[in-house]
């Protein structure tokens, strides 16, 4: 069985990478999905409809755009892994947990300690909060790998 693993939150730092790259060391099953990660496209994803003069309904018109592949891929995926940054508030990764505890897909919250009382709620609907992107490996390792 291939796991489909969907990345989700901070865009600022190479946690995602370091998750493929140890996943793809240990031999996993795991095929990665994310959204649009690249900050500049990702805000002018609906300006091909036509790019509004107020930013509140260009915001609105390409988190639009921007949510038809993120619901589709977080409905489709077996796990996510919700990551939570110290430079920027992700309200789009708060977003994304609560999608997965509506559909109920399990996932997994990668934060920091000083953020463990703002992501309560988050956290407590998640299966595992992990630390470090190499406690993330050791986790979907013992998912797809246990006997």
């Amino acid at each position: 069985m291939e796991w489909q693993v969907y990345l989700s939150g901070e865009i600022h730092t190479d946690w995602r990478e370091q998750i493929i790259n140890g996943c793809d060391e240990l031999g996993l099953g795991i095929e990665f999905t994310s959204a649009n990660t690249h900050h500049e496209s990702s805000d002018a994803a609906g300006d091909v409809l036509g790019k509004p003069e107020d930013n509140f309904w260009r915001d609105h018109q390409s988190a639009s755009v921007n949510a038809i592949r993120i619901r589709n891929l977080l409905e489709q995926c077996d796990i996510a892994i919700i990551r939570f940054g110290d430079k920027y508030k992700q309200w789009n990764a708060a977003f994304d947990a609560g999608y997965c505890a509506a559909l109920n897909t399990p996932y997994i919250t990668l934060h920091d300690e000083d953020i463990i009382h703002p992501l309560k709620e988050v956290d407590s609907s998640a299966m595992a909060w992990a630390k470090t992107p190499e406690q993330v490996v050791e986790l979907l390792r013992y998912t797809v790998q246990s006997k």
